[in-house]
């Protein structure tokens, strides 16, 4: 959410900014809800102030005997009473629609994010590794023999429906592997520190990280009022909400591997083969809740730890910093991590990670206390994949792939899979 003495102070650089995402211009329509309800705010005041005069004078008037006045004062106070309850049911409606209001707004970029108006106007700012020459013609994941059996997608459509897979054997170990590979160098060699979190929220705890209200269509809720998260952002990011911590316990940095549910609304007819977007998937998430002064070094930081993942596994990548038209609602700049697919010869996201200012920070009211005394001040926040799960598989699978439907298992995850080298292409280990 955006800070409305910013906007009052700079109404033109809030629509400058909101216009580099594309956007209109707001900060009228703001500054004229906002004007109305800061003066319901002052007729209450007002009224409250004729009310506490009158009553100071209704004794004066009985003791005088001055019935007249008496009566007149006494009617003038609940005069004052119900106009103090109308201007204040009012000031709150406006107080109300203004939070919406602002709640609906996108945040603003950075000014080191590039312009642009969709994905074609992303810019690489980094590349690793050498895409694999094959000599014979790279297959798509569920193409390989050696998925053949572990990647079910008819069993889960029966059950499930489209969108969904049943992993089994050693696929599914792989899978598992990854997490389990990820978690610990995050925590051993990254300094995060590992979270277990619920996978239902609240509709606070959605707001707070901007999924509501506006992009409600793209998850799940329940018929009780829960709502499935997207990813542990959501739970991770609110573990702060409402809190004032001490400055001198930032930065915190946490990890948590949790299913996410995504309904992909706006996705009709994408990637509908394989498992590369899935209504039900895993991930590793990164937060991070720092001082406002470190918030975009940490950006730096979170990317160099989702890289560090695809540099182990050997698997090529390259990193893109998003254009303002291709950003998150909540993001002030983002990288995207895009790992090498060569059964579609092509690079394929696998990571995003965000730094939002004190954008949700705001939307959660979630301040720190300042080492050396002063008001509370907003925290900032980031987010950051470490990595999608499924789509690593994915990559990993892909990558590894021999001529014969095999795949080679990368080092790191061969301690996790029983010393296990190869997947063979009827689905053993060897």
């Amino acid at each position: 959410m955006h800070d409305i003495r910013a906007i009052r102070e700079n109404p033109a650089a809030f629509d400058a900014a909101l216009a580099r995402r594309g956007n209109a211009p707001v900060s009228s329509n703001i500054l004229s809800l906002d004007t109305d309800r800061r003066a319901c705010i002052q007729a209450t005041e007002a009224a409250q102030a004729e009310q506490n005069k009158a009553s100071k004078l209704v004794g004066a008037a009985k003791a005088k005997g001055d019935e007249a006045e008496f009566d007149r004062l006494r009617a003038l106070v609940s005069e004052k009473k119900v106009e103090m309850a109308s201007l204040g049911e009012e000031a709150k409606a406006k107080d109300e629609a203004l939070t919406d209001m602002l709640m609906g707004i996108s945040n603003l970029p950075f000014d080191d994010t590039p312009d642009g108006a969709d994905e074609n106007d992303n810019v690489e700012v980094h590349r690793w590794g050498t895409p694999r020459e094959f000599n014979f013609t790279p297959k798509e994941h569920f193409e390989l023999a050696a998925t053949a059996e572990g990647l079910d997608f008819e069993t889960a459509g029966k059950i499930s429906g489209s969108r969904f897979v049943i992993m089994s054997g050693a696929i599914a170990r792989m899978h598992r592997a990854l997490a389990q590979f990820m978690l610990d160098t995050h925590i051993t060699e990254n300094g995060l520190t590992e979270t277990n979190t619920p996978v239902l929220v609240r509709d606070e705890a959605m707001r707070g990280t901007g999924q509501l209200p506006k992009f409600a269509e793209d998850s799940y809720q329940t018929t009780n009022g829960w709502w499935l998260i997207p990813t542990s952002e959501v739970t991770l990011t609110n573990i702060v909400s409402s809190l004032t911590v001490d400055e001198t316990t930032l930065p915190h940095r946490f990890v948590a591997h949790s299913l996410c549910f995504r309904s992909e609304a706006g996705s009709a007819g994408r990637d509908t083969a394989g498992m590369l977007r899935q209504h039900q998937f895993e991930k590793v998430e990164m937060v991070s809740v720092t001082h406002p002064d470190h918030s975009r070094a940490e950006l730096d930081r979170m990317t160099k730890c989702a890289e560090g993942i695809l540099e182990c596994l050997e698997l090529p990548y390259r990193t893109m910093a998003l254009c303002v038209g291709d950003m998150g609602f909540s993001a002030r700049r983002t990288h995207d991590i895009e790992v090498w697919l060569p059964g579609q010869n092509s690079y394929r996201e696998i990571s995003s990670c965000s730094v939002c200012g004190d954008f949700q920070a705001r939307r959660m009211n979630a301040r720190f206390r300042p080492a050396t005394g002063g008001k509370p001040e907003f925290l900032h926040t980031l987010n950051g994949s470490g990595l999608a799960i499924g789509r690593c598989l994915i990559g990993v699978l892909e990558n590894g792939q021999q001529e014969d439907g095999s795949v080679a298992i990368p080092k790191v995850l061969q301690r996790y899979m029983g010393d296990a080298t190869m997947i063979n292409a009827d689905g053993s280990l060897s």
